[in-house]
Order: C-alpha cells, then sequence, then structure tokens
C-alpha cells in the first residue's frame, strides 16, 4: 500500500477528529491539526520542566543567565503586544513563562516546552556568541511554543496511531504481523521517514520564520540569525544527517532561507519593544498611530515611539 493510499485511509477514519480539530498557525496561516488540549500539554509539560530543574546542574553564571531572561521578557512583551495590536488572539496568553541556564558545555542546544518554559544549555553559548545570535536561538525556541507545534504533534501523533490501528484491522492483522516477524516498530518507522519527518522539518521552518520576526519585533539584529547558523554548520561539520533523514532542515537550507526572508523580516515587522527598563517599555507603534493602552503582563508600561507604516 502505497502512502497516499495510507493517508487516505487515516482520513477516512478520522475525518470527524480532523474536522472538530482544525485550525492556523499564527501570522504564517498554516492549516494545523490540534486535537490535544493546550491546557493539558501546558500542566505535563511544567511537572517535566520542575523535573529537569532537579536533575539538570543549574549554571552560576548569572550574567548569562539574566542575559536570557532581559531578552525573553522583551520577546514576551513584544509578541504580545504585537498579537494586541493587530487584532489578534494572543497565543501566550496562558503562558507561565521561565528561564533556567543548564551548565553542559557539551550540549549545544536549547528548547521551549509548551506554556513558555524555556531552557538554554551553556554549550550553545560557544554558537550564539552575542545578544543578538542568543535572541535568534531564543526567538526559534519561543516560536515553537507561540505555535504550538507540541500539541500539534502530539495530536497528529494520536491520529496517526488511530489510524495504523484501523489499517492493521482491514489488512487483517498484516501490520501486527509484519512487527513480529521483523521485530521493526512500523508505526515508528512510518513516523520518522514516511510521514512525521517532513511535518517536523515543516515546524522546524516555521519556527525558523517566526523566531526571526520575533527578534524583529524585539528590536534585535536579525542579520545576525544567518550567521548564527553559519556558525553551527561549521560545529555540525561531518556530523549532520541527510536532510531526507533528519526532522531538521539542513544548515545550509536554513541560511538560504533566512537570507530570503532577512530584509521583508525587517520591514514588515519593525520592533515594537525597542528597550527593556525595569517597568517601562519603550514600544514602537508598528502603524504609527497613538499609543495602545494594552495593559502587559507584569508592572510594565506601554509608551509609544513614532514608527514606519506597514503595509
Amino acid at each position: 500500500m502505497n502512502r497516499r493510499k495510507f493517508l487516505s485511509y487515516i482520513g477516512c477514519g478520522c475525518c470527524s477528529v480532523m474536522v472538530n480539530g482544525c485550525s492556523t498557525a499564527p501570522i504564517t496561516d498554516r492549516r494545523q491539526l490540534k486535537i490535544i488540549p493546550e491546557a493539558k500539554l501546558n500542566a505535563q509539560a511544567a511537572q517535566i520542566y520542575e523535573k529537569v530543574k532537579e536533575k539538570e546542574k543549574m549554571s552560576d553564571d548569572l550574567k548569562s543567565l539574566n542575559e536570557i531572561k532581559d531578552i525573553g521578557k522583551r520577546m514576551e512583551a513584544s509578541i504580545s503586544e504585537y498579537f494586541y495590536i493587530s487584532g489578534i488572539e494572543d497565543p501566550t496568553s496562558n503562558f507561565d513563562w521561565e528561564y533556567i541556564l543548564i551548565d553542559n558545555k557539551k550540549v549545544k542546544n536549547a528548547w521551549c516546552m509548551p506554556g513558555g518554559k524555556i531552557a538554554i544549555y551553556t554549550g550553545i553559548l560557544d554558537i550564539t556568541k552575542n545578544t543578538n545570535g542568543l535572541a535568534s536561538v531564543m526567538g526559534h525556541e519561543i516560536a515553537h511554543a507561540v505555535a504550538k507545534h507540541s500539541v500539534e504533534r502530539a495530536s497528529r501523533g494520536m491520529l496517526l496511531n488511530t489510524g495504523t490501528q484501523l489499517f492493521d484491522i482491514f489488512s487483517g492483522g498484516k501490520l501486527s504481523q509484519v512487527n513480529r516477524v521483523t521485530g521493526i516498530d512500523t508505526v515508528g518507522l512510518l513516523s520518522q521517514i514516511g510521514i512525521m519527518n517532513p511535518f517536523s522539518r515543516t515546524q522546524e521552518t516555521e519556527a525558523d520564520y517566526l523566531g526571526m520576526i520575533f527578534a524583529s519585533l524585539s528590536g534585535f539584529d536579525v542579520r545576525e540569525t544567518k550567521k548564527l547558523w553559519e556558525r553551527m554548520k561549521g560545529a555540525n561539520k561531518g556530523k549532520e544527517l541527510p536532510q531526507f533523514m533528519s526532522t531538521h532542515p539542513s544548515s545550509s537550507k536554513r541560511i538560504k532561507d533566512l537570507t530570503e526572508w532577512e530584509n521583508s523580516v525587517i520591514l514588515d515587522y519593525p520592533p515594537i519593544l525597542t528597550s527593556w527598563n525595569n517597568n517601562d517599555i519603550l514600544m514602537v507603534s508598528p502603524d504609527g498611530l497613538e499609543p495602545s493602552t494594552h495593559s502587559l503582563k507584569g508592572n510594565c508600561s506601554t509608551n509609544w515611539a513614532k514608527g514606519p507604516h506597514r503595509n
């Protein structure tokens, strides 16, 4: 059975779920399937995050941690304000933001769990090099949470499991028989190679794009983003999997995409947040209008500076 026919069976067996769970990603308007309650996933993520804090060694580099928190606060405020002035429901309204720096020089990574739980590993600081590079990484990880990618992937996983169970029934148990004879997890194989990888790469590319937008809205220099990935490519030289086998786009493709997006992002998403001074946030109105009276999270006030018009 080919992949197209397999997917059609999944669609037939789960069409009612798909209809009820359809939505779109913010800004990109990419269609998404979300059938897992976000609140449930956020609660689970928060529990896991606490376990990570208990088991991992936290860094005592307070300067880097404070920089991470500063970047995060700027992004929190600018993202929230952007959606408010755009008349779009803020996807971060139910987030309980938190930031940690994990002391592990061998791990060049960062992640953001559902609900805004963020972790940076000290190893990636050797790649980010500067504030704008770190903002690029954080913008990307925050974009995953803002676009509800974890909810989407969990929903797709549920749908895949349901679909393969139906296929096993319709095929007279042939799928289970193959698994027993070969010892291969066919569902897992389909997830990694046939179905989930292109989907996951789509999410990664979307996070690259949204992350660049969020960094720009927050007043960071997004021209550093492609330089970051050039450094990442150098650090991973000879270690990257072929793109077909990887859940992430190749560094070369990322650099190409980021270069193409750079000018339009700078022009279309100028800084909303240009400085963060304790209780005061200086905002730039994307439409050049009067200051927003929207109350941001925390003890912050909003002041507009005259900004360029957006089309």
